[in-house]
C-alpha cells in the first residue's frame, strides 16, 4: 500500500482511521486501570501506545507481527507520583519503547545539601495535560498526525520545570518523531538532567542482533564486573540469556557518540534473521551522551539505547563534577529524537 500516492486511495475511503491515526481511550483492567492512553497507527504496520498518564511515554510498539519494545514483568502500572524514594521507581517501571528519566536527576538515588532524589526522577510517574490532537485528513491529503501535551515537575517555592512534548508522524511512514521543549517556569535556576530509555526486546532483540553505534566508550570503575560476553564483544552484539544477569545483574556502557557533519548521532538495532531494524537519531549538541543498558536475565531479556544530557550518575554527582545543567528562569532546552523501523535490505545495508 503506497499512501504517498493519493491516486491509490483517493475517493475510496470515508474515514481516515481506516488507514490509521490517533485513538484515545482509558484502560479498564489490571494495575493500569483508569489510565489514559493513545493508540497510534501509522498505516504501515507500525503502531504504538502512548501512555498519557505516564508522561506521554510509549509502552507497546509493534511492526506487523513483531514486537519492538520490551515490557517488564509489571507491564503497565498506573502513575504513582510518590514512587520517588530510593529505588521505588522500579516498582512502576513497565519498560516500553520509551521511558523518560528526569527532569532534574537521572541515575541512582542521591542526596546532597539541596535534597534527596530517587532513582531516575519523577517524570515517568507524572500525567500529561493534553493540549491538542491533529488527525490525518484524507480529504485535504494532509496525512500528518500529532499529539501534544504538557508535563510539569514543580513544587511551591521551586524549582519548576515544564516539558512540552509532541509525538508526530505521517501515515505511510515508519517513523516516530518526538520533540520535547523543557522550560524553567520558576524564578530561580533549576537543575536539569534528562535521559531517554529506549527499551527493546524480543523478537527484535535476539541472540546475534547487532547493536550499532559509533563512539568512544568511557571507562568506569565497575568495568571489571562486565560479563565475559561484553568484555569480548564490547556492546556490539546481543547474547543468549545470561545466568549472571539474574536479579540485579546488568552491563552498562557510557558512550561518547560520534556525530555526522550535521551534528546528528545515529544508532540502533539490526536483526538480520528477521530483516528488521530500529534506528535512533538525535542531536549530539542536545544530548552529548549515549548509554547502552543490557539486562540479559532469563525471562527478563532487554537492552536499551539511551540518549542523555549526562551519564546516569545522579544530580549530586553531576553537581560535584561540574556537569549539571542549571536552567535560568525562562530558559528552554529542545530535545529531538527520531525512531525509524527498517526492513529488508536496508537492515543489512545499515552502516555508520
Amino acid at each position: 500500500m503506497n499512501l504517498s500516492d493519493p491516486s491509490s486511495w483517493k475517493q475510496k475511503l470515508s474515514n481516515s482511521l481506516q488507514i490509521g491515526g490517533v485513538e484515545i481511550s482509558v484502560l479498564d483492567n489490571g494495575a493500569g486501570r483508569g489510565t489514559r492512553i493513545a493508540w497510534i497507527n501509522t498505516g504501515t504496520g507500525l503502531r504504538y501506545k502512548v501512555v498519557l498518564d505516564r508522561g506521554m511515554d510509549i509502552l507497546d510498539a509493534f511492526y506487523n507481527e513483531h514486537s519492538l519494545a520490551w515490557l517488564s514483568n509489571a507491564g503497565h502500572v498506573s502513575h504513582q507520583p510518590f514512587s520517588n524514594q530510593g529505588i521505588d521507581w522500579l516498582r512502576t517501571f513497565g519498560g516500553g519503547l520509551l521511558t523518560t528519566c528526569g527532569l532534574s536527576s537521572i541515575g541512582p538515588p542521591n542526596e546532597d545539601e539541596t535534597g534527596m532524589r530517587g532513582l531516575h526522577g519523577n517524570y515517568s510517574n507524572t500525567p500529561v495535560e493534553l493540549i491538542s490532537i491533529k488527525q490525518p485528513d484524507i480529504y485535504t491529503g494532509n496525512l500528518d498526525f500529532e499529539i501534544v501535551g504538557l508535563i510539569r515537575e514543580t513544587t511551591t517555592f521551586g524549582p519548576s520545570l515544564e516539558l512540552k512534548r509532541s509525538i508526530s508522524g505521517t501515515l505511510g511512514s515508519h517513523k516516530i518523531k518526538i520533540n520535547d521543549v523543557v522550560s524553567n517556569r520558576g524564578n530561580t535556576p533549576a537543575p536539569h538532567m534528562v535521559l531517554y530509555h529506549i527499551n527493546c526486546g524480543w523478537p527484535l532483540i535476539d541472540e546475534g542482533t547487532r547493536i550499532v553505534w559509533k563512539g568512544k566508550l568511557q571507562k568506569k570503575d565497575s568495568d571489571h564486573l562486565l560479563s565475559d560476553f561484553n568484555k569480548k564483544h564490547k556492546f556490539s552484539k546481543c547474547p543468549a540469556p545470561l545466568d549472571e544477569h539474574s536479579g540485579f545483574g546488568e552491563d552498562v556502557a557510557f558512550i561518547n557518540p560520534y556525530s555526522d557533519h550535521e551534528g546528528q548521532v545515529t544508532c540502533g538495532y539490526m536483526n538480520y534473521e528477521l530483516e528488521l531494524g530500529l534506528s535512533i537519531t538525535f542531536s549530539k549538541k542536545q544530548m552529548p551522551w549515549l548509554i547502552n543498558w543490557q539486562h540479559w536475565g532469563k525471562n527478563e531479556y532487554v537492552t536499551a539505547l539511551e540518549p542523555a544530557t549526562n551519564p546516569p550518575i545522579g544530580q549530586a554527582a553531576a553537581r560535584e563534577n561540574g556537569t549539571l545543567i542549571l536552567l535560568e528562569p525562562g530558559e528552554k532546552r529542545n530535545y529531538d529524537i527520531e525512531l525509524e523501523v527498517l526492513r529488508g535490505m536496508s537492515v543489512k545495508e545499515f552502516n555508520l
